[in-house]
């Protein structure tokens, strides 16, 4: 596992950028080189004090609809619900409406908690 992927997994900001890049891009250069990470992190994943071990009950749920009508509010309340009951919460906001990528993942850390 080199350098790179250790930096991401342990949450370093920039590897974490540069390996969502990676996965996003439509580079072959890129593609290539977010398969060789992908591979690494799921043929060996490391074990770091402050993760968790990989789970198989992990799930995704998917939100859309109009500006202004509480999708904000409403992911800050259940993902507040979720920890508060013990589980961990991911979000991952991605505006599907960027002309140039079909989707581009929001980088507004303030707009949930």
């Amino acid at each position: 596992m080199n350098q790179f992927t250790l930096s991401a997994l342990r949450t370093n900001r920039s590897a974490l950028a540069r390996a969502i890049t990676l996965v996003e891009s439509t580079r072959p250069d890129h593609r290539h080189q977010a398969q060789k990470l992908l591979s690494s992190v799921l043929s060996s994943p490391p074990s770091f004090p402050h993760m968790s071990p990989p789970r198989k009950d992990s799930f995704r749920i998917g939100l859309s609809g109009s500006p202004g009508v509480g999708k904000s509010s409403f992911i800050e309340t259940f993902g507040m619900f979720l920890i508060n009951k013990g589980h961990k919460v991911a979000v991952l906001a991605v505006d599907p409406s960027s002309a140039r990528t079909g989707g581009s993942i929001l980088g507004e850390l303030n707009e949930t908690a």
